[in-house]
Order: C-alpha cells, then sequence, then structure tokens
C-alpha cells in the first residue's frame, strides 16, 4: 500500500482518526437535531461511525462523509419505529387489561344490551332489517341501497324510519 493509499483508506487507523475527529461534532449535532435527545444523538453518532469501521473495506473515502449521515439518520428512522412498536403493544396491553378489569355489572349489561338489540333487529321485517343492516352495518349509503335493491332512494328512507322506530319502541335507550 503506497502512502497515498493510507489517507484514502478508511480501515487505516489513523485515516479513520482523521475522519472520525473531523466529522464527530457535525455528525453529533445532526443526530442532536433529528431526535432531540442528547444521550441519544450521541449514541447513533457512535453506531454510525462504528458500522463504517466495521465495513471499510466497502466504502470509498469519498463517500464516507455521506455514508455517516446517511447511517444516522436510517439508524434514528429505525428507532422512531420501534418507539411506535412499542408504544402500539403498551396500548394494546393497557386496553385488554382494562377490558379484562371492567366491572362485572357493566359487562352483563352490556351482554344483555347486545342480546336486547339482536332480538329487536330480528323482529324487523326483512326489509327494515335490511336496509337497517346495509346502512348501519355495512356503511352503505341510501343511494347505494336503494340501487343495490333496486328501489328508490324515498323507499329506503321510508324503510329506515319505520326501523328506527320500531327499535326504538322495543329498546327505550336506541
Amino acid at each position: 500500500m503506497n502512502e497515498q493509499d493510507k489517507h484514502t483508506d478508511l480501515c487505516h487507523e489513523a485515516t479513520f482518526k482523521r475522519f472520525y475527529l473531523e466529522f464527530i461534532q457535525a455528525a453529533k449535532n445532526f443526530a442532536f437535531y433529528k431526535c432531540g435527545d442528547e444521550q441519544e444523538a450521541l449514541d447513533l453518532t457512535q453506531e454510525a461511525f462504528v458500522k463504517i469501521w466495521n465495513r471499510c473495506n466497502n466504502i470509498e473515502f469519498k463517500k464516507a462523509k455521506t455514508y455517516l449521515f446517511t447511517t444516522i439518520n436510517n439508524s434514528f428512522l429505525n428507532a422512531v419505529k420501534h418507539k411506535k412498536v412499542v408504544l402500539n403493544y403498551q396500548r394494546n396491553q393497557a386496553s385488554e387489561e382494562s377490558e379484562s378489569n371492567e366491572d362485572p355489572q357493566f359487562i352483563l349489561r352490556e351482554k344483555e344490551f347486545k342480546k336486547t338489540l339482536n332480538s329487536a333487529i330480528a323482529s324487523l321485517t326483512e326489509a327494515q332489517r335490511e336496509v337497517f343492516l346495509l346502512n348501519r352495518i355495512d356503511g352503505k349509503k341510501y343511494a347505494e341501497i336503494a340501487e343495490m335493491l333496486n328501489i328508490s332512494v324515498k323507499a329506503v328512507e321510508k324503510r329506515m324510519s319505520q326501523a328506527l322506530k320500531n327499535l326504538r319502541q322495543q329498546i327505550p335507550e336506541f
């Protein structure tokens, strides 16, 4: 290896040290601007330099600075993704725990209400039930329902109105 190659070979310890000293502050600042936490910025920066050292044979000296900042950015984005996954998991765990810790009377009332609602829906005429479920469960608009059933929008409105009236009579809370 000639003298010129030593100055541009990242695997050469003196060259890497020079590269490190030249870009450490800019890299830490960049990482800090990304994450806003000094310790995390230092971790991201050190991790990026370690990756460059481990891959020094595959990185051209001219591209090392770009590689450094790209690595910091990607590591930051991966950390954010990971935090989102952890947060979603914690939220799901908390909601499952709160569901299991709900008041037994509430759970009983909820089951009774569902039973009453299903019974009331079953007692509707077929036309009313069909329109009600297409609208409230499937989220279809009146025009879509009218087209599906080959009836007018006014007929859909009337069936829905009758269905709601019947449900209100059977379930006062409805």
